[in-house]
């Protein structure tokens, strides 16, 4: 059994061995699957209905549900990992809440990174103990309160650092790096509204159409009146920050955000910042059987892969190819993908290098009009595309997103709902 178990991770791991779409979708009892993904409604920061609410409480909720919807034995988590960018209090938080939730402390709880993709990490870091044999349970979350907490750096690098102009370009606000990549690559500021403006539509479309209901676990918490200081609890089940009836026009005549780096980035064509969180359950294909488990997808791998810091956007350039590389996949292979919008400028920039079709792409819109709460938005793109690859049975789903330092992240699913 021993050997089986270390020629099947094998052939996982080895690049250009067992791969293909007819690869990937084939079954093994050691295989890394969902059975369960969920999210929070994602609430305007500052103003929305998270606002006062503690990232454990989320984390909490989140666990709780997964939880009860699973309707597994809590003893059988092994393992607990938040993908969080904001509060370097993560990894406490992630512990506390997993025990009041009622894992067992005999599970572990840990935090993880990687900006933009924290919550994408959470889930490889999970999916790569299950493939090696360390684990056969566990659950990933992204979390993010950016009503209460930044990710801007204190103080400059040390000056040696400093002296190498990419690890200084880490320095860059977001805003900066996005108008870098219109910039040099000749985004203009209409391509960009008019690809905002599609994102809004799709994501009124899909909340109108109920199609993000089955992803979405309401949450219960209290909210603080700024005027009154009145507190009244209240019930989200609806993400917040879709605009309806917004148009290419009507963006077209928002000021620049970042003046001073340019005049193409703006507050309605770049995502918004919000507070939420998503958690994904994770086993190995066996035990999901053995405990009667609902299969949603197969995880079948993720990578990452570096660009220039000053252009970070651009990371899913870089980091979609390597995975389809690494299973021996052409881009047409693939059904749908979510890729971050954290600006305009890089989502039509990664669509136009990648030569995807617009149509694949974020079919239920993305961060421009459902918000991005960092360390979130790579376990949220998981619940958003295995919803819409149920609804519309599709079959071979793409993640990716940029990070802020230069990177970009990938993951590839299987969908096993059809």
């Amino acid at each position: 059994m021993a050997s089986d178990r270390l020629s099947s991770i094998m052939n996982h791991l080895r690049p250009g061995g067992n791969t293909g779409v007819s690869a990937i979708t084939q079954k093994n009892p050691d295989d890394v699957v969902i059975t369960l993904a969920l999210r929070t409604p994602l609430a305007k920061a500052f103003k929305g209905g998270l606002k006062d609410t503690e990232m454990d409480y989320v984390v909490y909720s989140l666990l709780k549900d997964l939880l009860s919807r699973s309707k597994l034995d809590p003893a059988l988590i092994e393992d607990v990992c938040l993908g969080n960018v904001g509060d370097g209090k993560a990894a406490y938080l992630v512990r506390a809440a997993s025990l009041a939730a009622g894992i067992p402390h005999t599970a572990g709880g840990s935090s993880v990174n990687r900006f933009c993709s924290s919550g994408l990490k959470a889930v490889q870091d999970i999916a790569n103990q299950i493939q090696l044999g360390a684990i056969d349970i566990g659950v990933a979350l992204g979390a993010e309160i950016m009503s209460g907490n930044g990710d801007r750096l204190p103080r400059p690098f040390n000056e040696e650092v400093l002296k190498n102009q990419e690890a200084a370009d880490c320095m860059q606000p977001m805003g900066q790096t996005s108008e870098n990549v219109g910039a040099d690559f000749n985004i203009t500021r209409e391509m960009q509204d008019k690809y905002a403006a599609e994102s809004f539509r799709r994501a009124e479309e899909a909340q109108k159409a109920g199609w993000f209901d089955d992803e979405i676990t309401p949450i219960t918490t209290k909210v603080k009146d700024p005027k009154t200081g009145e507190v009244k609890t209240v019930t989200l089940t609806k993400d917040e920050g879709i605009r309806y009836g917004t148009t290419a026009q009507a963006l077209g005549k928002i000021r620049p955000a970042f003046p001073q780096f340019g005049n193409r980035t703006t507050g309605g064509n770049a995502s918004q910042v919000t507070d939420g969180g998503a958690a994904v359950l994770l086993m190995r294909r066996s035990k999901a059987i053995e405990l009667n488990q609902p299969i949603l997808a197969k995880f079948c791998g993720a990578t990452v892969a570096g660009v220039p810091p000053r252009i970070m956007g651009i990371g899913p350039t870089a980091a979609i190819p390597k995975l389809l590389s690494k299973f021996n996949l052409d881009k047409n292979d693939i059904d749908i993908y979510e890729i971050n919008e954290a600006f305009a400028s890089m989502a039509v920039y990664c669509l136009e290098k990648l030569g995807l079709d617009h149509a694949k792409v974020n079919p239920r819109g993305g961060a421009i009009a459902l918000g991005h709460p960092l360390g979130a938005t790579g376990a949220r793109q998981i619940c958003t595309i295995l919803s819409e690859a149920r609804r519309t049975k599709k079959k071979v789903l793409v993640t990716s997103m940029c990070i802020g330092t230069g990177q970009g992240m990938a993951g590839l699913f299987v969908n096993e709902q059809v």
